[in-house]
């Protein structure tokens, strides 16, 4: 078994991912990690993009099919699976999160800090701005990483697709806002790697020059998709996964049966 750590950049375009973020390429460039393009899943919008990262199901599978379906997933998430496996449980994330797994609807005074050993998300603290700084909800992730040891942690930031909202994808304010994301990850992954953590690097949707996302425009559903850690293959140059993979991934990971693993097996060693 391995312990994960899954962060999801919330609205990074491939692009931009690859052409912003240094560091990230510098770990690809040493043999240390391998950067794949993904496509996402429509309607390439967040919420129902969450789920299809945590559960593996289609938003046409799992019937969240737009950012206002609010309620609580009827799926099996990584949070479900691992804590029914024996394994401890942890996301630093949008609130969104909390109301999918959790408890819907959320509210900020009693569900913000979570620590509750019954619920799929079992260690918790959850934010509801969407400017709540990237590199706090990193700190937040660490705290948790630190103090409860999870086997799986979720680490979701929001700055990047606030910046793009605000500003569009090609603008040097949404650029700026990923190399900044690259700056603060430059703090904790070498820590992590050392640590023997296996890291994936992804994003929900990307994001469009009008300012938003949701189609089918090549840069709303391009998204970087990085692994990191020994028990991948970063000389490998398959097809990338399917974000409906990642799920099954993870649990590979974890050492946890029972979920689907169709994704391209070569991309693990063994």
């Amino acid at each position: 078994m391995n312990k994960v750590i899954l962060i999801v950049i919330d609205g990074l375009n491939y692009q931009v991912a690859k052409e912003c973020m240094g560091f990230l390429a510098a770990l690809e460039q040493a043999g240390q990690g391998k950067l794949y393009k993904m496509a996402c899943e429509l309607p390439s919008l967040s919420r129902p993009l969450y789920e299809c990262i945590l559960t593996g199901r289609t938003p046409l599978e799992s019937g969240i099919v737009d950012n206002t379906t609010i309620r609580l997933s009827t799926e099996k998430s990584i949070f479900h699976l691992a804590q029914k496996a024996g394994l401890k449980t942890a996301a630093a994330a949008y609130h969104w999160i909390s109301e999918l797994y959790n408890t819907c609807p959320y509210d900020a005074i009693k569900h913000r800090f979570t620590d509750n050993e019954t619920m799929p998300i079992q260690q918790g603290i959850f934010y509801h701005q969407d400017h709540y700084p990237d590199h706090h909800t990193l700190l937040d992730g660490e705290h948790l990483r630190q103090k409860h040891d999870p086997d799986f942690l979720l680490i979701h930031t929001m700055n990047v697709d606030d910046i793009g909202h605000k500003f569009a994808l090609d603008s040097q304010q949404y650029r700026n806002s990923a190399r900044r994301m690259d700056g603060y990850l430059s703090h904790f992954l070498p820590m992590w790697l050392e640590q023997g953590y296996q890291i994936m690097i992804t994003a929900d949707h990307g994001m469009n020059n009008d300012h938003s996302h949701g189609g089918t425009l090549p840069e709303e559903i391009e998204v970087p998709f990085m692994v990191l850690g020994q028990e991948f293959c970063p000389q490998s140059d398959l097809q990338p996964v399917k974000q409906t993979d990642i799920c099954g991934l993870a649990c590979q990971l974890l050492g946890i049966e029972g979920h689907d693993k169709h994704f391209a097996q070569n991309i693990l060693k063994g």
